[in-house]
């Protein structure tokens, strides 16, 4: 076992809430400072240390991915701009709810729940009911702490958070960055689908092996590792060749040309990489070792998933076209809106960026109106003819052109092309576009 790996085992075995630093770490099992830190930032990307502002890195249970109680009152310190008061040994705990304590302490009982966050003012009876229900407590406007609440907060391990903002401004923050983390847990990365017991060879695996592992699994591509699973290429049908023995090793015949992939890639992302390089088997890495393996077809059927469920979070193609309406004429597709304040630049007109936005947002709901498929930009070509001021209608058309020749089946996607066409009040050509995508069908 390495000595970076001696570590990453050390830290995983100290108790939750233990602080950790580089100097003492390294210190502590006589190592350098750089191996510590490496350590340290490897558990930080595992999720089970964090680092909080003016407490420094501490170690936490580990989060499960998915988990709806997302936050850490050590990342609320960070999102509110806080101080910890009390109770630092609760900091890496997490929270499910959080509540405005804005009512008398006999109506706020029923709605303090243990492992909530109630944001209050100076009510120091709100408070002390909050702890003793395992409830932290976030105390704005500058206030401060009391002596009795700090030292009932550190028999409960419970945190107390101090910040200057004011109560609305704590909650829209919070509030906030819930949302933005719910937003990433909806977004498919490899860990959430790759084979972690995928078969494989080792360096030393004859070609036999090969043949035996191959007829047992039904499996043709495998990746190849050393002793300690360090990936070192992959074996597929293309290296067998009739000049090869049964003995002749893995080493001699592996392909050390690897694509690979990290468990947080996004799916998205990946599905571009495997499409780019036109294979359909991905091992996937960390720190260099093989930890899974990934095929096409599983990021499609993911992304085809995802595809299907309802989404309400509001992104900037959503906000771009909230004020547009758009119905089919034949075979076009027809945009009528307004040029709002949000699209202007600077000194007044609306702005390059976003009218292209404008334009290719327009094309994109058209592809997915016409054949429900899921898509992936390839290039966008725009061309602007005119300024356009705030508060011009202006009316778009969007063309799928060439379909019988794009729309051809190449590794299971769709290609296309569409020409979009803007005009303004008067009827003169705003911008032209033209948008070429791909597709996965669902």
């Amino acid at each position: 076992m390495s000595k970076h790996e001696e570590v990453i085992k050390y830290i995983s075995n100290l108790s939750v809430g233990t602080k950790i630093s580089v100097r003492t770490m390294a210190s502590l099992l006589g190592i350098s400072e750089g191996t510590a830190y490496r350590a340290i930032k490897d558990c930080d990307d595992m999720g089970i240390v964090t680092t909080i502002p003016r407490i420094g890195t501490v170690r936490i249970e580990k989060v499960e991915k998915k988990k709806k109680e997302v936050l850490t009152f050590g990342e609320v310190i960070s999102i509110v701009d806080g101080s910890i008061a009390a109770g630092k040994a609760g900091i890496h705990k997490t929270l499910g709810k959080f509540k405005i304590g804005a009512m008398t302490p006999e109506a706020i009982t029923e709605y303090i729940t243990p492992g909530s966050l109630l944001i209050v003012g100076n009510r120091e009876e709100v408070q002390e009911l909050a702890l003793l229900n395992g409830c932290g407590i976030i105390i704005t406007g500058g206030f401060k702490c009391s002596d009795n609440i700090k030292k009932l907060a550190n028999e409960k391990e419970m945190p107390v958070i101090c910040s200057m903002y004011d109560t609305f401004t704590v909650a829209s923050m919070i509030n906030k960055a819930i949302s933005e983390t719910i937003v990433k847990q909806d977004i498919v990365i490899i860990e959430d689908i790759m084979d972690c017991n995928y078969p494989y060879l080792k360096n030393t695996d004859t070609i036999k092996q090969w043949k035996d592992l191959m007829n047992v699994t039904s499996e043709a591509m495998f990746p190849v590792v050393n002793g300690e699973m360090k990936l070192l290429g992959v074996i597929s049908p293309n290296q067998l060749l009739e000049s090869l023995n049964d003995e002749d090793l893995m080493e001699k015949v592996m392909n050390k040309n690897v694509i690979t992939l990290e468990p947080k890639t996004t799916a998205a992302y990946a599905s571009h990489v495997m499409d780019r390089e036109g294979i359909q088997f991905c091992p996937v890495v960390y720190s260099k070792k093989l930890i899974g393996v990934v095929k096409r077809k599983d990021i499609m059927r993911a992304l085809q998933y995802v595809s299907k469920q309802h989404k309400t979070e509001e992104n900037l193609e959503n906000i771009v076209l909230k004020r547009f309406k758009f119905h089919w004429e034949g075979e076009q597709m027809h945009f009528e809106g307004r040029i709002t304040p949000e699209m202007l630049d600077p000194v007044g007109t609306a702005s390059w960026s976003s009218l292209n936005m404008l334009l290719s947002s327009m094309a994109i709901v058209c592809l997915k109106e016409k054949n429900n498929m899921n898509l992936f930009i390839d290039s966008i070509y725009t061309h602007f003819m005119k300024p356009v001021q705030i508060d011009t209608d202006i009316d778009a058309y969007v063309d799928i052109i060439d379909k019988g020749k794009t729309f051809c089946k190449v590794m299971d996607r769709s290609f296309c092309k569409v020409e979009i066409s803007m005009y303004d009040d008067k009827k003169d050509l705003i911008a032209k576009a033209f948008l070429s995508a791909k597709g996965i069908s669902k």
